[in-house]
């Protein structure tokens, strides 16, 4: 897709996200939007278009470090829970609870039992979730083996993108069928009638964040409101002062451009 196509259609999507967003913070509506898929699948990509345009008072991005020593003690959702959104506003995973059945049983960081426990617990938390009013979405981001290659030779050359290449996404490329397993087991187990996944083809980054936002709108009942006309006020002058020339004499950076 050229891309002035896409940001014609971006940006009409986005008008529609600002409408889902007063509709949100109007009606209280609590929303969690999970994106999960493989390393370099375009998940970062696919958040920030989604969210380019909303205010991030009512939009919070969510993308966890790993856990800590003390997290490693807690109930396994219990940091994922305190991302949950209150009224009036979306939290946006990047990754979420499912690390528990990606990345975690893949490269050894949990045992078989206790991925086991999660993909039993998992759709009950969800169904309980949705029963307290919660809207849960979630997307899987599939990506070919080709265009995964492609995109991780593009971070090893390209020094803008080379601080998203981690020891991790190299043993990620290795262990490929190890995840598309791990993939497929998770989806038998959690893709249910009350949370079911959402899959996209991710090849075509511009093509799959249209996709991505215009099925997002279609999962949320939005109405929109008319906006309220808005007057600029013009400046109280009771107390003027030459208030450019206060600053004149400040360190102002140099004007290269």
């Amino acid at each position: 897709m050229k891309r002035k196509e896409y940001e014609k259609k971006l940006a009409k999507l986005h008008g529609e996200m600002v409408h889902l967003q007063e509709w949100v913070k109007s009606s209280g509506a609590r929303i969690i939007v999970v994106f999960e898929g493989r390393d370099a699948a375009g998940k970062g990509g696919m958040i920030k278009a989604m969210t380019d345009r909303v205010s991030p008072r009512v939009f919070h991005k969510v993308a966890l470090p790993a856990p800590t020593d003390r997290e490693k003690t807690q109930i396994y959702f219990q940091r994922y829970i305190r991302e949950f959104p209150a009224a009036g506003e979306v939290t946006v995973f990047d990754r979420s609870w499912y690390n528990r059945a990606g990345v975690e049983i893949v490269m050894g960081f949990c045992t078989d039992e206790q991925r086991r426990k999660f993909l039993e617990i998992a759709p009950r938390l969800e169904q309980a979730l949705i029963d307290d009013g919660i809207i849960l979405v979630k997307y899987w981001l599939e990506v070919s083996s080709e265009q995964q290659e492609k995109r991780f030779r593009d971070r090893i050359t390209d020094a803008r993108k080379q601080w998203k290449l981690s020891p991790m996404d190299l043993e990620s490329r290795r262990r490929w069928y190890a995840y598309s397993r791990a993939r497929d087991e998770m989806m038998v187990a959690t893709d249910t009638e009350h949370a079911p996944w959402h899959i996209i083809r991710s090849d075509d980054k511009r093509a799959a964040r249209l996709n991505c936002i215009s099925h997002f709108l279609s999962q949320i009942p939005y109405e929109k409101s008319k906006p309220e006309l808005v007057q600029l006020p013009e400046r109280d002058a009771t107390d003027a002062y030459d208030d450019e020339a206060a600053m004149a004499e400040r360190r102002y950076i140099p004007e290269l451009f």
